[in-house]
């Protein structure tokens, strides 16, 4: 007799709280634990930094007063790096100007001390829905569906549909990764591209991607065009550094 297997369980987010009040930053962790999540503690903007360039998080719960540096600077930090994690900014500062200019700089909502728990738990999950509606047109992180078709070295990319056309009207599906390497050659051409900014816009920033995957996407990419009469001889591997892509002049029209 065969047996169902259990439902496959949801992740659990991971919150990053970045308060220096130990005491109130284990009561929120304990909370947040309870209602299903994951969370990490630090207590300096420093160490938040550090996490959060080797980490995926999904949220960060971020008081603005910190001993090191403001809230609002190490959000401006980690918007510099390209580190995009949705931010609940948590303060005592009740002042109308300090909340406009938390959620003016990108910040996703403000919760104001004293606040319940239950009520932190509810704005949180509010972002994360938010946040993942956002996504979900997404095919890769550069590539929307929503995205206007292009074309590169004779071919038609078509993101809606997540389909190429070749001359004589033929068209195949398009795998995502392919989608987005081709993607990011036509949004940067004559420009030396690094490995690491061309596997980081696909990917993700946080993405373990080794360089030998992405030389197997690029391999796949080519021979795509090849059997279909084109070249992507303009599409260059520069060794050592990443690649090159001068498209014919008459793409660049």
């Amino acid at each position: 007799m065969s047996t169902i297997p259990p439902p496959r369980s949801e992740p659990k987010p991971l919150i990053v709280i970045v308060e220096d009040e130990a005491e109130l930053a284990t009561l929120i962790a304990n909370h947040l634990e309870k209602a299903g999540m994951h969370t990490q503690i630090c207590t300096r903007a420093s160490h938040a930094m550090k996490f959060l360039e080797k980490n995926f998080a999904n949220l960060i719960l971020m008081d603005i007063n910190l001993p090191d540096q403001s809230g609002f600077a190490l959000a401006e930090e980690l918007k510099a790096e390209e580190i995009n994690v949705p931010i609940i900014f948590l303060t005592g500062n009740v002042e109308e100007n300090s909340k406009v200019h938390g959620l003016d700089m990108g910040g996703d909502d403000y919760i104001t001390k004293p606040f319940s728990y239950a009520e932190v738990v509810a704005r949180i999950r509010a972002v994360l829905r938010r946040t993942e509606a956002k996504t979900d047109l997404n095919v890769t992180k550069n590539v929307r569906i929503s995205d206007e078709p292009f074309e590169i070295c004779g071919a038609l990319i078509t993101p809606e549909r997540l389909e190429i056309s070749f001359p004589g009207n033929v068209v195949q599906n398009l795998g995502r990764k392919e989608l987005g390497i081709l993607a990011y050659l036509h949004a940067h051409p004559s420009q030396i591209i690094p490995r690491k900014a061309l596997i980081h816009s696909v990917w993700g920033l946080h993405a373990d991607v080794k360089s030998r995957s992405l030389d197997q996407y690029i391999v796949k990419v080519r021979e795509l065009f090849a059997a279909h009469g084109l070249s992507l001889d303009s599409f260059r591997t520069i060794h050592g550094i990443g690649y090159n892509f001068e498209p014919p002049p008459a793409a660049q029209k």
